[in-house]
């Protein structure tokens, strides 16, 4: 969407910062295949889309904001030849919207060409960026990726895996990182695990790292695993190496909207099915928060399994309620001001047919700013339904994210305000709740290993107060 066009309606939407891909292959025709990978990944941002390629000796890129589909066509994929590539689609967290800051970053090093896509969020970016400056560092962008180029580019070490092991303790976060070298690509994932990464091995017998294992297996991809929390993977070709660099966190910090919201329901995130993650969140849900009603509908897309995971405990019948337009994603051209005052009804119709004279349970997965459940609980009324039940499967969201997920700060969240009476006012519907913490991770099977910070405040790693994610912006406007 433009930058200001129904910012209210984007803004209550969590968003992850960027999905990345690695692939290395006996074929020159990496690019395409990066293209594909990208295109699977294209619900984890959408304001920028980039590949490199290196051919052995040279490497290539194309970056520009817009869908990847917008991005690359056959004449901008046409010069990336070679066997060695990755790529990246964008949501800004650190480093504002806007072209140089899209990814990969590519620089010339005295050890030959570096190109680096990130997924995640420093904690000490800013400190970090301050060290490049006192040094002499010039810096063309806003973005912790950025950082952690030139400080991969000028490390110490005979190979570029020694070079990125003596940088790794220098950076506190969530990284998952693809790295492309003249003749290979690395992906380093950070000790906590925030971010998830996974590799699998290519029909052609060369290797494919990527944020999500669905986008492996558009691939084609088998001998799928995670990349291990510190540990890092070198891709060649039909070679793969793994070297553990970093000890994995005594305690592991995987994130919760990973099954929440960001993955697509089709991916594997920590060994578990995305989609069973979810209808479980929804039998759980059932089983807290019961309400009497007549039909179970959900948000579409993320909340659909849930949906079905309530109907299925409750009894309650499951349908169709809302329909998505799922073009609404940019657009550039300036709504009339009634339009904009009916944003919901841009991206939501309802289905009159089967909300009149019924009481309704809406299933959405979260909620954050408050401005988007409000006008859904009242397009269904204007629809026909007698009583609407809100069921969020999740618990409230209370604290902001500093690793990698743009939710905005105290002041932005809803839930970090009013208490739950307030909330179910606020959003008019006839009752409100949420799924417990308990109950969430009973709905993953796993009670350690997560990082809930964004309910509970406990963050896994020290962070400092909340900056704004252009609060780089300073002198490059």
């Amino acid at each position: 969407m433009g930058e200001h066009q129904f910012s209210d309606l984007m803004a209550d939407r969590l968003h992850e910062e960027c999905g990345v891909v690695g692939i290395s292959s006996p074929s020159d025709d990496v690019a395409q295949m990066v293209f594909f990978g990208l295109f699977a990944l294209q619900h984890r941002g959408q304001e920028a889309a980039g590949i490199a390629v290196s051919d052995g000796v040279q490497a290539r890129i194309h970056k520009d904001d817009g869908l990847v589909s917008h991005v690359f066509n056959a004449s901008t994929l046409a010069p990336l030849r070679g066997p060695h590539g990755i790529g990246h689609t964008r949501y800004s967290t650190t480093g504002g919207s806007g072209s140089r800051n899209a990814q990969p970053f590519l620089v010339e090093t005295v050890h030959g060409p570096l190109a680096v896509a990130h997924n995640g969020n420093l904690v000490n970016a800013h400190e970090l960026r301050a060290e490049l400056l006192a040094r002499g560092f010039g810096l063309t962008a806003s973005s912790d990726t950025e950082v952690m180029t030139l400080m991969l580019a000028s490390a110490g070490g005979q190979t570029w895996e020694d070079r990125l092991a003596r940088t790794l303790s220098s950076w506190t976060g969530a990284y998952s990182l693809v790295i492309l070298v003249e003749d290979r690509v690395i992906a380093v994932r950070d000790p906590w695990g925030f971010r998830p990464l996974s590799v699998g091995r290519l029909p052609d017998g060369g290797y494919a790292v990527a944020s999500e294992t669905c986008a492996l297996s558009t691939l084609g991809c088998k001998e799928m695993s995670e990349v291990a929390p510190g540990e890092i993977i070198t891709l060649r070709g039909t070679e793969m190496s793994r070297r553990q660099a970093l000890v994995p966190a005594v305690k592991a910090a995987r994130c919760t909207f990973e099954f929440v919201y960001f993955s697509r329901p089709d991916s594997q995130w920590d060994g578990l099915s995305v989609h069973g993650v979810r209808q479980r969140m929804g039998e759980q849900l059932a089983r807290e928060s019961a309400v009497e009603a007549d039909v179970v509908v959900p948000v579409p897309d993320s909340s659909i399994p849930a949906a079905v995971g309530y109907s299925r405990q409750s009894g309650i019948p499951y349908n169709d309620g809302l329909i998505k337009n799922r073009y609404i994603g940019r657009t550039f051209i300036e709504p009339t001001t009634l339009m904009r005052e009916r944003g919901v009804a841009m991206k939501f119709n309802a289905l009159a047919e089967n909300l009149t004279g019924r009481r309704v349970i809406l299933i959405d997965d979260s909620l954050v700013r408050g401005t988007t459940a409000g006008p859904l609980v009242q397009l269904l009324r204007e629809a026909g339904a007698t009583e609407v039940h809100l069921r969020i499967t999740s618990p409230p969201i209370k604290h902001p994210c500093h690793f990698g997920v743009d939710m905005g700060h105290d002041d932005d969240l809803i839930a970090a305000r009013l208490n739950l009476e307030e909330l179910c006012k606020v959003v008019k519907a006839d009752s409100l709740a949420f799924l417990s913490l308990d109950g969430m991770m009973s709905a993953v099977g796993r009670q350690d290993g997560y990082c809930n910070a964004c309910f509970t405040g406990e963050y896994p790693v020290p962070v400092q107060a909340p900056r704004r994610k252009d609060s780089f912006e300073q002198v490059l406007a």
